[in-house]
Formats: C-alpha cells, structure tokens, sequence
C-alpha cells in the first residue's frame, strides 16, 4: 500500500522561498509518476510539476513556470518541489500524489491520473 506523507508548509512572506517535501512509502519499483497539486478554498485542484520514476524526466506547469523546481533524494524515498518569489496568490493547500504503476517516459500534471494522494501541507503567503 502506498503512504504519502507531505511537510515543510508553512507561513512566508511575499518574495520568499519555499520547499516542500513528500515522502512516500510503499512502492515496489521505479515505474510511478510523481506530482504536486495545490488547491485553494473554493477553487480546483491545480497541477504544478510532476517527475517520472524510472527516466527522472520532469514538467512543470506553464502558470508557474520559472518559480519552481521538483527534484528527488531516491535514498531518502523524497521528492521536493522548492518555489521561489511567492506572492499571496500561492496561499493553498499543497498535495503530492503517485501514480503507480507508471510506464510512460515522460510524466503528466493531470490530476484525474493519480491514485494515491496525501493530506497535503498548508502553504500561506502574507505580509
């Protein structure tokens, strides 16, 4: 069974960074597809990056492009997204998600795809 455990969000202020962290335990292999969601009250689920498994290839969202970076830490089962510049609009509720088992080559920041999601990690921007 897959466990997603998200942290690091926490209250910044406008033109911070940040870097949140996603553990996952329970897979088997390296055919999963990883990615990161935030969701605001009252707004859709919004897909931010996503990272390939088994060829490390990456996308990140064209709405937040230049801002953001995934990267993993395989011996420590993490993956990271870090944002830089944030600005209040960023205030949501972060999630990471795993699709597993994941064969293509490169990945998809498309919710309806993910199986398995965690709780999510709360992300405020304010001055």
């Amino acid at each position: 069974q897959v466990h997603i455990v998200e942290s690091g969000g926490r209250l910044v202020q406008p033109g911070e960074s940040l870097r949140l962290s996603c553990i996952v335990f329970g897979l088997t292999s390296e055919y999963w597809e990883i990615g990161w969601f935030r969701q605001a009250p009252g707004k859709e689920r919004e897909g931010l990056s996503c990272l390939t498994g088994h060829t490390g290839l990456t996308r990140i969202a064209d709405s937040i492009e230049g801002r953001v970076s995934i990267s993993r830490d395989s011996a420590k089962n993490m993956v990271y997204l870090e944002m830089h510049n944030l600005k209040p609009e960023d205030t949501s509720i972060y999630y990471c998600a795993v699709e597993s088992p994941f064969y293509g080559a490169n990945c998809y920041i498309d919710k309806e795809r993910f199986n398995y999601w965690g709780q999510g990690t709360q992300v405020t921007v304010s001055s």
